[in-house]
């Protein structure tokens, strides 16, 4: 399963909210959606879902059109909001219960299915409780456990984190990944970029409704920061006039000292890289590590975006 987000435009009065934006991911990957508020990514998630058309563009669930076969792609896609839909007198079984009937499930095929998916996201427990009565996390649950009903092959989730404790957000992650191996293509839209940067294989950045990078974490980094290199070099003794020696070295753009290390910036990849190593290896520095300083989402967000809005 390959779904592909082409040349996708959104516009709301005067403001052109998503902006000539494409990207993909596959079956069996995780892609974090990433962004300020008001960045695009809420009506991105809408068009994928069908809840929304877009403009100009489209997106393909393995060549399938949303914008022409809905129906179809409504069959492959689990949704699941930002916040669970607030009934006040279903309990949850009746709430899954309801969509399991209305994609087509009967007698004990949809028993045994709604068994599963509790037993899955571990609402077992809770079955019988009001909607109403649920804490945010297992209101969490219930969504996801919704949109699971009909073992889709492709899962949106937006801000599905937003509001959980910390346990609570580490069975979420528990339960994606298991998804993931499952074979689901999983796009999560999410503020909370710490809990990405464990389950993502991948990201799309996206500011002003337009794609700032897309891709393997590693590869938007390499994009992103092509002029420059960040590398941790650690020396035998701290000196004080180390740093002056390193700043001293043409392959140097800038470098200052952290804790353990001198955080130092190169000009350029992995040969400047090298020369910059071999040099202060001539120079006689006792060095004992080298390395390339390994980017966080949340540094690598940081460093991408300007903070701008619509």
């Amino acid at each position: 399963m390959k779904i592909e987000v082409k040349n996708l435009v959104r516009h709301f009065g005067k403001n052109r909210a998503v902006d000539n934006i494409s990207f993909d991911f596959m079956a069996g990957h995780i892609f974090g959606f990433i962004g300020p508020n008001g960045a695009g990514k809420t009506t991105t998630i809408k068009i994928m879902s069908t809840l929304d058309l877009p403009d100009n563009g489209d997106v393909f669930f393995n060549g399938v059109s949303v914008v022409d076969s809905p129906e179809e792609i409504r069959r492959l896609l689990g949704y699941m909001p930002d916040t669970l839909p607030m009934h006040n007198d279903i309990m949850v079984w009746e709430y899954l219960d309801f969509f399991a009937r209305a994609y087509g499930f009967k007698g004990t095929t949809r028993t045994r299915i709604l068994k599963d998916i509790e037993e899955f996201t571990g609402l077992g427990n809770i079955r019988t409780k009001y909607l109403k009565a649920l804490s945010k996390g297992m209101k969490q649950r219930v969504s996801l456990a919704r949109a699971l009903v009909h073992d889709p092959k492709v899962l949106v989730l937006d801000e599905p984190a937003a509001g959980l404790d910390p346990r609570a957000r580490m069975e979420l992650r528990g339960l994606l990944r298991v998804l993931a191996e499952q074979g689901k293509a999983i796009l999560i839209s999410s503020h909370i970029l710490s809990e990405l940067q464990d389950i993502c294989h991948g990201a799309v950045i996206i500011e002003k409704g337009r794609i700032l990078g897309a891709g393997k974490i590693d590869e938007i980094s390499k994009h992103s920061t092509r002029e420059t290199t960040t590398v941790l070099i650690r020396f035998v003794e701290k000196d004080p006039g180390l740093l002056k020696q390193i700043l001293q070295l043409p392959q140097i753009a800038n470098a200052r000292e952290s804790a353990e290390y001198i955080v130092a910036e190169v000009k350029g990849q992995d040969t400047e890289c090298a020369n910059l190593l071999s040099e202060i290896v001539r120079l006689d520095l006792k060095v004992t590590e080298f390395k390339h300083q390994v980017i966080g989402l949340e540094d690598l967000f940081m460093k991408v975006t300007k903070g701008e809005i619509q």
